[in-house]
């Protein structure tokens, strides 16, 4: 954003607009400035600010709609004194802080349980889940069932003992949308549901890894909430061994019910 405002501003010279690159980006800056050279027409300068402009309206529309959800969620009884505990990966400001106020701490007091610790959800999608589905999770009997009201579950039609579909409903569900964001975030994600997720999409596709991990999110998102669990992350090695343990048993099983055993290769 700092690049396309200084080219807004008039700046074209490329190494000038390189260094306002994002500390986090892979390529340097002698790279992104080969990038950034070539023929700023008018036309297209104009379009772009144009959106920029309606960018910065829906920024500060989201900003007023995240203060009126702190509001409401501050009216919550507080269940926790306390703070959270310390994260097991640093939370960054911009991860947590809207408007100078700590919404991990504010979550946390509300709830009890630290939400962040989940992967994938930060500030704006936890403040969309506390709008929509609140704390209270208990008129949703089972994690099963409130992950079939977020439509997170197979649509299965079944007639004359035939499956036709088991296609997953489409539904205009805010507390839907946010679990799915929160899956597509963890794609490059070093954890179990970041390892999950890319196991799910070599096998089905993004598509259904999405559906697939925004479940699981959302079951363990009910979880910590109705049981007051914390969530603690194995780690995408640990989610990947206990992947092949369960493989390994699978195909022992198999070989024993074709009378045959598996027997490990020792070359």
């Amino acid at each position: 954003m700092k690049i396309i405002k200084a080219l807004l501003a008039g700046e074209r010279n490329p190494h000038v607009l390189a260094r306002n690159r994002d500390e986090k980006c892979k390529n340097t800056a002698a790279t992104i400035a080969k990038s950034l050279i070539g023929n700023y027409r008018e036309e297209h300068l104009f379009a772009l600010r144009q959106a920029v402009d309606l960018y910065e309206i829906y920024q500060a529309k989201i900003a007023d709609c995240n203060q009126a959800i702190i509001k409401q969620v501050e009216k919550q009884p507080d269940i926790s004194d306390d703070g959270p505990p310390p994260a097991e990966k640093s939370v960054q400001a911009r991860d947590r802080l809207r408007d100078g106020i700590d919404v991990r701490d504010l979550l946390f007091k509300k709830s009890g349980v630290d939400l962040f610790a989940i992967p994938g959800l930060a500030a704006d999608t936890l403040l969309t889940l506390a709008s929509e589905v609140g704390f209270d999770l208990t008129p949703w009997k089972t994690e099963k069932h409130f992950a079939s009201w977020l439509n997170l579950c197979p649509g299965t039609r079944i007639s004359g003992g035939k499956l036709l579909t088991n296609k997953t409903k489409r539904h205009p569900n805010r507390a839907t949308q946010a679990f799915r964001m929160a899956a597509a975030s963890l794609h490059h994600s070093q954890t179990a549901l970041g390892a999950f997720y890319r196991r799910i999409k070599s096998r089905a596709g993004g598509k259904y890894a999405v559906t697939a991990t925004a479940h699981k999110i959302a079951r363990i998102y009910y979880a910590m909430l109705t049981q007051g669990t914390s969530y603690v992350e194995l780690g995408q090695q640990a989610y990947e061994q206990r992947y092949k343990e369960r493989r390994l048993d699978h195909l022992k099983s198999q070989a024993k019910s074709l009378g045959f055993q598996l027997v490990p290769c020792t070359t």
